[in-house]
């Protein structure tokens, strides 16, 4: 399993497919000449923040291989094997559930400014197992409604649901509330979700941090197990969710 979201991706997609294989300077003048100089640099990094684009602000957020705990890897996703290349593509028999079909799939829920995702391995001896963080940016007031929407979900499809793209099928036997790995900004959601391939039944976890307008999916999966028909606990590796929450502020 030498490329993380081959196996990872593939999982979420088993029906379908047959295998898986932050900063600025102080002069000293103006505004800031009377100033605490850690006053006064704070005061320019949050403009600086605000001058950024979206993109731009997601990217200085995202964790970085020098961000990553222990010997893990910090990549970004391959398109070609994500379940869906917008949230357009995705439909979904319980349509109260969309939102977790989305967070499950690297997706941006709501109405998002810019969103990118990055791929963290398990380290050590299971090279199948991966973390997916996906941070999305919003307008005034739309992290909040994203983080609305995917907590009535959870509350609405404990029975399950299944999820279509255009090329990809995903369905899952329940949804499970749980209690965050790592809580921290404004709001924090926990959940895990359960599916079964070849008579094998698989777990994977999500949680969800609001920070102020961005919001951070956390999901995990364990592809090489689901590949081998192993069945699997796909835990969300509190240091990973630490270290990404840490840069959150």
């Amino acid at each position: 399993m030498n490329r993380p979201t081959t196996a990872a991706l593939s999982a979420l997609s088993l029906l379908s497919l047959a295998a898986l294989t932050a900063c600025g300077g102080n002069s000293g003048s103006g505004s800031d000449a009377g100033k605490p100089a850690a006053t006064a640099s704070q005061e320019q990094q949050e403009q600086q923040e605000k001058q950024a684009t979206p993109e731009e602000r997601l990217k200085q957020l995202a964790i970085t291989q020098a961000d990553a705990p222990g010997d893990r890897k910090v990549t970004e996703p391959e398109g070609e094997f994500v379940f869906a290349k917008s949230a357009k593509e995705v439909t979904v028999d319980k349509p109260a559930c969309t939102p977790l079909a989305l967070a499950m799939n690297q997706l941006p829920l709501g109405e998002p400014q810019a969103d990118l995702t990055r791929v963290i391995d398990s380290g050590g001896a299971n090279i199948g197992a991966f973390t997916y963080v996906t941070l999305t940016a919003y307008e005034s007031g739309g992290a909040e409604s994203a983080m609305s929407g995917l907590s009535k979900a959870v509350d609405a499809c404990g029975g399950g649901f299944t999820a279509k793209s255009e090329e990809n099928t995903s369905a899952y036997d329940s949804v499970t509330a749980e209690k965050p790995v790592a809580a921290a900004g404004e709001e924090s959601l926990g959940f895990r979700s359960t599916l079964t391939f070849r008579g094998v039944t698989h777990t994977v976890h999500t949680q969800a941090v609001r920070s102020g307008d961005v919001l951070a999916v956390y999901f995990s999966v364990d592809g090489s197990a689901i590949a081998n028909a192993r069945p699997s606990d796909a835990k969300l590796p509190a240091a990973v969710v630490e270290a990404q929450n840490g840069k959150l502020g």
